[in-house]
């Protein structure tokens, strides 16, 4: 019988940035991962934004989340020897005036955002009127998941398997599943916790998106552009442009339906030809506040949840995941936007 402090379901952004912190904090740590290959992570972009949505919004603690996440990619982008953490412009598109008078109105006088003194892109882009700077990021999951898998191997901290819930076995001060013990079970898999019958309190929105991969001939730039669609560079003329928005879907496969809507918005954003070189869909597990979901189960304490991120998963995760290890190691209080026990009606006394 191998004994761990942690079992850790799931190696999305979520799974690692939990899974790091407590190896940090010298706990032992058992990843239970199969590598789905369209979960949310691996599809995802890895955007890092400090607005949020068309009204451009301050993104929920963003002076808190971006310096901490920085400081987290940077460092295991050194341990791992991948490139990590890329900082760079989101060149964003006004589809209207009414936008571009609505960014004046939210985003005059902060630090991420401002007008260019020239426009960029004339000649590939739609643009009457005029764009704008934000200072983002973005976060290399390709090579950051399965560089961090292979540390996770090589510390003989993987179990590459999907999860069989009807193996675990739940006790007041531990869990018990195939040859290891653990004295607690956290699960970040993502929309799988949908189904787990743990956390059916739980008021999860889980929504598919679709991207595509598209070569855009002679279009060669650091940047990344949003006007309706976001294009975020992978490799010169190459770039991840999405994603769709589905709340009613038949499975997480991808479709001609969101294909030919990806393409309308390309079409309204590019002036030149491009090439569609592949199409990916995953499904997203948010919860109904669209704040993330962390803590232990109330009736089940050594059963806990890490989850929930949403498409801020990148900017949010790194800090969330360093908070809730100092919850679990009895440092800190839960924040209360984030506790699992909300969905329990179960108030902090």
């Amino acid at each position: 019988m191998k004994k761990v402090d942690y079992l850790i379901v799931g190696q999305g952004i979520a799974g690692t940035m939990l899974s790091w912190f407590l190896l940090q904090a010298g706990k032992k740590v058992i990843v239970i991962d199969d590598a789905k290959a369209n979960s949310a992570s691996r599809v995802a972009a890895g955007i890092i934004n400090p607005v949020s949505g068309r009204r451009f919004e301050p993104a929920w603690l963003y002076d808190t989340l971006y310096p901490f996440a920085k400081a987290t990619y940077l460092q295991l982008s050194a341990l791992l020897e991948v490139p990590v953490f890329t900082e760079r412009e989101l060149w964003t598109v006004f589809p209207s005036q009414q936008m571009r008078d609505a960014f004046l109105t939210k985003t005059t006088g902060d630090a991420y955002t401002e007008l260019p003194s020239a426009l960029k892109y004339e000649a590939f882009l739609d643009q009457p009127y005029g764009a704008a700077i934000v200072k983002g990021a973005t976060v290399n999951l390709r090579a950051l998941l399965p560089a961090y898998r292979r540390y996770l191997q090589e510390r003989e901290s993987l179990l590459e398997q999907h999860l069989d819930l009807t193996s675990l076995e739940v006790t007041a001060t531990h869990v018990l599943y195939g040859d290891v013990q653990a004295d607690k079970i956290i699960f970040c898999d993502g929309v799988a916790t949908t189904g787990n019958p743990f956390f059916s309190n739980i008021k999860f929105l889980p929504n598919k998106g679709e991207v595509l991969l598209v070569k855009v001939p002679g279009l060669v730039t650091t940047d990344i552009i949003k006007k309706g669609i976001t294009l975020v560079p992978q490799e010169p003329e190459l770039f991840w442009a999405g994603s769709s928005f589905v709340w009613d879907y038949e499975n997480d496969h991808p479709t001609a339906r969101q294909r030919e809507i990806l393409e309308k918005s390309l079409q309204q954003l590019l002036k030149l030809p491009y090439e569609v070189q592949d199409q990916l869909a995953a499904v997203r597990p948010s919860g109904n506040d669209r704040r993330p979901i962390a803590g232990l189960h109330p009736e089940y304490p050594a059963i806990g949840i890490f989850n929930g991120l949403g498409t801020k998963g990148c900017s949010l995760a790194p800090f969330m995941a360093a908070h809730f290890v100092d919850v679990l190691a009895a440092n800190a209080l839960l924040m209360p936007e984030i506790d699992v026990r909300r969905y329990f009606n179960i108030l902090r006394g």
